[in-house]
């Protein structure tokens, strides 16, 4: 179930609809981001990878219609603007007859949301970045944020194991709304040219949350420097973790110094050559993969606790490209030092998350030699 503070809500999904409330411990990822957008109150902006939840978007659409009284006593629409990947708009091939829309094309429910926040008067754009547009933020009201993995997808609220996090307050949401009005303007990805290089603090609820945006502010330093501050342990779930991060680097050091590194991996990423899956495990981390089953999708979260206490989550994954190319963001929760009552509840569930994956859905990661010798993670 979700945990909260007075302003910080934390998730993790999906929930198991087929599942008894008693054994139904997780949260409906896709109800807390239409709760989320049906709050605002005078704006919304939403940067986000892809859209294909008709749930989420008529919730968008929903606001678009809503009006407001402005302080000059006159009624205004809530201004509601989206930022978007392209390449789910687009096609493989050019359709035979391109005014027939079919639903079992690749990615046609996407094109078809997208022409209904259009007819809405929804301001939508779509980035022009030849890499990743990977963010998943929405700014309301110019007060409250919502991050996190989750894609706005029926696959990522309702198969893959996501997590949100939302946070209400006007000094953490200027962050991500300075953030929304430099990628409104095409100043991302490799096109960013006017953002501060400083990541920004800001303390809600005796929790000291710090945001990086990829790549104007590397959020791989960040991991790696939370790490370096590790005394016992690591515990992780991520989606990519490539041998080009440079996180693995840092985490066979912190096992060189004696701290114990444990993770889940999606297994199809997690076994290719390019992963950092081999030496890690070398190394004497305990790692697990996750597979597909009839119950979940992918491990999708991108999601580390270091001692019980700290932790790192976001849409950004542990590979080179997130880190320098694509358009990304991570929120460090927690200071190492003086861990609040509130920073320790939040840390209890990560670890939690972790800890149910590994169970539920882990199986032992082995390494075995192929025929040309080179060494492969299985």
């Amino acid at each position: 179930m979700a945990v909260m503070s007075e302003h910080i809500k934390f998730f993790v999904g999906p929930r198991d609809v087929l599942a008894q409330e008693l054994y139904n411990p997780l949260d409906d990822l896709e109800a807390a981001i239409v709760d989320f957008i049906d709050g605002a109150e005078r704006s919304l902006d939403i940067a986000i990878q892809e859209i294909d939840s008709i749930a989420i978007a008529d919730a968008i659409i929903r606001a678009a219609k809503r009006t407001y009284v402005n302080d000059s006593g006159k009624t205004r629409r809530l201004r509601v603007r989206v930022v978007g990947e392209a390449d789910y708009l687009s096609v493989d091939e050019p359709a035979e007859d391109p005014h027939i829309s079919e639903m079992d094309e690749k990615h046609e429910i996407n094109r078809l949301l997208h022409a209904a926040l259009l007819r809405a008067k929804v301001w939508v754009r779509t980035d022009f970045n030849p890499r990743i547009f990977h963010q998943k933020f929405i700014v309301r009201d110019n007060d409250s944020v919502l991050t996190g993995s989750t894609n706005f997808t029926h696959t990522g609220t309702h198969r893959n194991l996501n997590h949100i996090l939302i946070v209400e307050n006007e000094e953490f949401a200027k962050i991500f709304a300075v953030e929304f009005d430099e990628i409104s303007k095409g100043h991302f990805g490799k096109y960013n040219v006017n953002t501060s290089d400083v990541p920004r603090e800001v303390v809600v609820d005796d929790i000291r949350l710090k945001v990086c945006f990829a790549p104007d502010h590397a959020p791989e330093m960040e991991v790696v420097k939370q790490m370096t501050k590790a005394k016992e342990r690591i515990d992780f779930a991520i989606f990519t973790f490539s041998k080009s991060s440079g996180i693995d680097d840092a985490m066979l050091l912190c096992m060189d110094a004696g701290r114990r590194v444990r993770g889940a991996l999606e297994r199809k990423q997690g076994g290719q050559d390019w992963a950092a899956t081999v030496p890690l495990k070398q190394a004497g981390a305990e790692l697990y993969f996750v597979h597909p089953t009839e119950s979940i999708g992918k491990l999708h979260h991108k999601l580390m606790v270091i001692d019980d206490s700290v932790i790192v989550l976001g849409s950004f994954n542990y590979t080179g490209s997130a880190n320098k190319f694509n358009d990304e963001n991570i929120v460090v929760l927690g200071d190492h030092t003086n861990p609040s009552d509130n920073q320790l509840q939040f840390a209890k569930a990560a670890r939690a998350e972790i800890d149910r994956i590994i169970v539920d859905h882990g199986r032992v990661v082995e390494v075995y030699e192929r025929d040309d010798g080179s060494l492969r993670a299985r």
